[in-house]
């Protein structure tokens, strides 16, 4: 049995969910190195391309779910300031500095 970690929404403030530890860091490391430090950043659709070339095959064989894992990822990582949104649309993201 895998272990579990405690992710967040920004979208829905307080509750969280119990997710796979590994395909969380895994996703999390691969978001974090494709997405810039600058805003604008990058669309959704751009770090979902962006952030493939990091994932293993382990992790995410035939990058199964791997849009999903990336949303949660982003909006844990919204919820806890690590990741911005750009003001303006479409939805661009962007790291922290």
């Amino acid at each position: 049995m895998s272990d579990k970690i405690e992710v967040e929404n920004i979208n829905t403030p307080g509750r969280t969910e119990r997710l796979d530890s590994t395909k969380y860091m895994a996703m999390r490391a691969a978001l974090l190195a494709a997405l810039p430090d600058k805003a604008p950043g990058m669309t959704v659709a751009q770090a979902q391309e962006a952030l493939l070339p990091h994932l293993s095959e382990t992790d995410f064989p035939e990058r199964q779910k791997a849009g999903w894992w990336m949303k949660a990822v982003q909006l844990d990582l919204e919820a806890k300031g690590i990741i911005k949104r750009a003001p303006k649309r479409p939805v661009q993201l962007y790291r922290v500095t």
